[in-house]
């Protein structure tokens, strides 16, 4: 085991090796909008052994005013140089925010994670991921003129060398070279589109690379003049950018979802984790789909899930599990296809994991597979099925939210209940704007 005075050693050493003039101390606030703290080498060794202390109140969903002081405690396994930075040596190293004590801060979403993590692993359970990231090129960010798309490509288009591509290209390659594995990366449905999908990994580690590859996406667009934005659903009439993610559980070296005697492949701990992401799906959407925006995804018609259901290869059901290549066993995963890339990953990444294995500990029946085009089925037919909507709005999705139990004790009653006031108000400030839909189609005719 690499003890932590080995680790400081390490990182001492690569600062000193490398020419590092700063290391960014990096964390997220509750709504996973990145935050750091940026120290030279002189002061390295002590933040550290020390960690650094700073005004929790300061950062939204942190302390209240009258508990203010926190500590960002650098996790030493997350140092990595950071290439883009020519004319000076940066690296980075992801924090979790700690009491003054050093017991786990309540309103660090790393934290929140990291406790549900640790609760799957006394259950014998790891919890992997592999999520789509999907994102949008513009030429600049000007919202009064309305976004436009750096290219007019569409699915997989292999287009001449433009821009767009160049920068994907080129954004894979400073994934690799600080160790992120890409799976593969291609161009979207959507004009100006892209996706990157990473490799399968821990859901810490995996939540940190999220976050980091979002940093490099906008870096590398910055530095070529253009935009790069993962807001859901930037532009009308084209479909929005989520974050389908892969899930398996693993049992040691053991993927717990496999059951090759099963007609399908899934073993019982599958079928009940499938039935648990059912059951709890319109409560965790508030926390998978965070933003106003986010609603304008969800909707028919645009490859994004409306209704609540599973299917084996089905791509309008909310849970799917991918076919599996022959002699692939191992690879048997869920896709959990509601998150958009805009999503706090470790509070996404939390509650999937906690609606799965309360399906597991309560033997959660799992309802029939949507085996319909379910865009293409009414209402009244759905009903019929059994199959519910999913929330609409970030309204009716913070509803169902305030109203788990699941929810209130995977996320901690501080981040549930910031997260809820905080996502009311954004709801409130939508609420009394009037848009230009509005304008164009009342006003005139009113």
């Amino acid at each position: 085991m690499v003890t932590m005075q080995s680790q400081a050693q390490y990182v001492l050493r690569t600062v000193e090796e490398r020419g590092v003039r700063f290391v960014q101390l990096w964390f997220t606030d509750v709504l996973g909008r990145h935050k750091a703290f940026h120290v030279t080498p002189a002061e390295l060794e002590d933040a550290l052994d020390q960690g650094m202390t700073f005004d929790g109140s300061a950062i939204d969903g942190f302390s209240r005013v009258q508990e203010s002081d926190v500590l960002a405690r650098p996790d030493l396994t997350t140092f990595q140089l950071l290439p883009w930075y020519h004319e000076a040596g940066v690296a980075r190293v992801f924090c979790d925010i700690t009491n003054i004590d050093g017991s786990p801060f309540e309103g660090c979403p790393r934290q929140q994670l990291r406790r549900v993590l640790e609760g799957a692993r006394e259950q014998g359970y790891t919890f992997f991921c592999a999520p789509e990231v999907e994102y949008f090129y513009f030429e600049d960010l000007d919202a009064a003129r309305g976004p436009r798309p750096l290219d007019r490509g569409s699915y997989f288009d292999l287009l001449p060398d433009d821009t767009g591509s160049q920068l994907r290209r080129r954004t894979v390659l400073v994934l690799e070279e600080m160790g992120i594995g890409v799976e593969h990366a291609q161009h979207e449905d959507a004009p100006g589109q892209h996706e990157i999908d990473l490799r399968y990994t821990d859901a810490l580690t995996m939540a940190d690379t999220v976050m980091t590859t979002r940093m490099v996406i906008k870096e590398m667009a910055r530095q070529e003049g253009v935009f790069a934005s993962f807001m859901p659903k930037p532009l009308g009439g084209v479909q929005g950018s989520g974050m389908h993610t892969h899930i398996s559980l693993w049992e040691g070296e053991r993927n717990a979802f496999v059951d090759e005697n099963d007609r399908y492949g899934l073993s019982e701990v599958a079928r009940r984790f499938i039935a648990g992401l059912l059951h709890h799906a319109r409560e965790i959407t508030a926390v998978t789909n965070q933003w106003v925006n986010s609603y304008k995804r969800l909707i028919g018609g645009y490859e994004a899930p409306v209704h609540v259901s599973w299917a084996r290869n089905n791509r309008s059901a909310l849970v799917r599990v991918p076919v599996v290549k022959m002699g692939k066993a191992d690879s048997t995963r869920l896709e959990y296809r509601a998150p958009d890339s805009a999503c706090n990953p470790y509070l996404a990444f939390a509650v999937i994991l906690a609606a799965g294995l309360r399906g597991i500990a309560e033997d959660y029946p799992l309802p029939p597979e949507a085996d319909d085009n379910l865009f293409s089925l009414t209402p009244k037919e759905l009903a019929k099925k059994g199959i519910e909507p999913l929330p609409s709005s970030l309204h009716d999705a913070v509803n169902e939210m305030e109203g788990s139990e699941l929810l209130a004790d995977t996320l901690g009653d501080h981040v549930f209940e910031w997260f809820i006031r905080n996502k009311r108000e954004e709801w409130d400030a939508y609420q009394v704007q009037v848009t230009q839909f509005e304008l164009d189609r009342y006003l005139p005719l009113l």
